[in-house]
């Protein structure tokens, strides 16, 4: 399979104005000769007509070449940009499907190739994804000090500090009496040890923001029946996301939109209303809410404020706002509630969002971007954590058994970014891309 020379659609979808085809692999420069006529000068742009074994015109595009091993892949790489009409791309599919030994790549493997030749590391690729499927601001920034190497460049300097310490605990015991060894090096490497433990439990401590970023800041609305939670949900999603009646215990299911606060994308959550259902399907409902909420990293606690009612447990949820609604029913403001709103005029709308803004920068501005983002970062810190705990805290255990510690802490390590054997999880990982990437 490595062998093959592959091929896909890099750029978006047909119809488009232009349509790249990208292709890799070692008979890249034979495809070439065979559509263009020749291979272009190395990295130039060049005209040519695109055409079939009989010699028939499929389109004239650019054309360019890339050889290995500077290019993305590793690998000698072409791409075609054509016309990006349905027919054309399917004429010239059919034309590199012909080719013995070319065939269309699999999801991800044109990344999947420059892992697998030293171009990328695994944060890189996955940063590269994210980068690909980046709808916000501060989804773009994490994505590109992924994709750029910063997050792999912290993990390869730990990784070096504890192969260092290895080494030194290791040449104090092989060689005790060497003048060329630096007497009891064990405090300075225990200290410096220590040191590390604690830049991972602070690094470590801040993949929620990471995962956050990435996936999402989970704001659920919450409270009584009609209390204006689903009026919210449709204002701030501009659109009728959710039925409005005055009918209790309309909204039954959890429902769900995406906004853009501030460069944060921002999952907002509406509920059923809470109060004691007799309706089975009104139970599930309520049942649904109360998991939401005890999941949501920020709780909207609606209240109306013409009859102001809060069910039992929701005040006590942490994190919340107290929001009173209605606010064009009633004639005098009132203190107890964090922020006024009235859906039918558009007041305090403003001031929400900006509420929202305003909390999620609080907890996350001012943050390097170089920090996790994923599940399987934090339960490799996690494990090499622990295992450099382990290294640091038992002094009464021979060093043979600490330094083993500190190589399964710098496995894990190797683990997050691909420098050990992580076969188990490419499978996982490249599937995640499009087919051109």
């Amino acid at each position: 399979m490595l062998n093959d020379t592959i091929y896909a659609l890099s750029s978006g979808g047909p119809p488009s104005g232009v349509s790249v085809v990208r292709i890799s692999g070692p008979l890249t420069r034979d495809v070439l000769v065979r559509l263009a006529g020749s291979v272009p000068a190395a990295r130039h742009a060049s005209h040519r007509t695109i055409r079939t074994r009989n010699n028939e015109p499929i389109d004239s595009g650019l054309v360019l070449f890339f050889p290995a091993p500077n290019s993305f892949t590793g690998e000698d790489v072409a791409e075609l940009q054509i016309h990006g009409s349905r027919a054309v791309l399917a004429a010239l599919f059919h034309a590199l499907g012909d080719i013995p030994g070319v065939r269309m790549a699999a999801e991800g493997e044109f990344s999947r190739r420059a892992f697998e030749n030293g171009k990328l590391d695994l944060l890189e690729v996955e940063g590269l994804a994210d980068l690909i499927g980046a709808e916000t601001e501060m989804q773009r920034r994490l994505a590109v000090e992924h994709s750029a190497g910063g997050l792999s460049a912290i993990y390869d300097s730990w990784a070096e500090r504890l192969t260092r310490a290895r080494a030194l605990i290791e040449a104090e015991l092989d060689f005790p009496d060497e003048d060329d060894v630096p007497g009891s090096v064990s405090d300075m490497v225990w200290a410096d040890m220590a040191k590390l433990r604690s830049d991972i439990e602070h690094h470590l401590a801040t993949a929620s923001a990471g995962e956050i970023i990435r996936d999402g800041f989970k704001v659920v609305i919450g409270g009584a029946p009609n209390a204006g939670k689903s009026s919210l949900l449709n204002t701030l999603a501009r659109r009728d996301v959710a039925i409005v009646t005055e009918i209790a215990g309309t909204t039954r299911d959890v429902l769900q939109v995406d906004l853009d606060i501030d460069g944060y994308l921002i999952k907002l959550y509406d509920t059923a209303g809470l109060r004691e259902a007799e309706d089975r399907v009104e139970m599930e409902g309520v049942r649904r809410a109360r998991v939401a909420l005890r999941d949501a990293d920020l709780v909207l606690l609606l209240v109306d404020m013409t009859d102001p009612l809060i069910p039992d447990g929701l005040e006590q949820t942490s994190p919340h706002v107290t929001v009173g609604t209605k606010k064009d029913l009633i004639g005098i403001a009132e203190d107890r509630y964090d922020l006024q709103i009235s859906t039918t005029t558009g007041d305090g709308l403003p001031e929400l969002r900006r509420l929202i803004g305003d909390i999620i920068d609080k907890r996350f501005g001012g943050l390097s971007m170089a920090i996790p983002s994923r599940q399987r970062h934090k339960d490799s810190l996690a494990k090499c954590l622990a295992a450099l705990d382990a290294a640091i805290s038992q002094s009464d255990v021979n060093l043979e058994l600490r330094t083993e510690q500190m190589r399964i802490a710098a496995e894990y390590l190797g683990r997050i970014t691909g420098r050990v054997d992580v076969e188990q999880l490419l499978g996982v990982i490249f599937s995640e891309f499009c087919i051109g990437k």
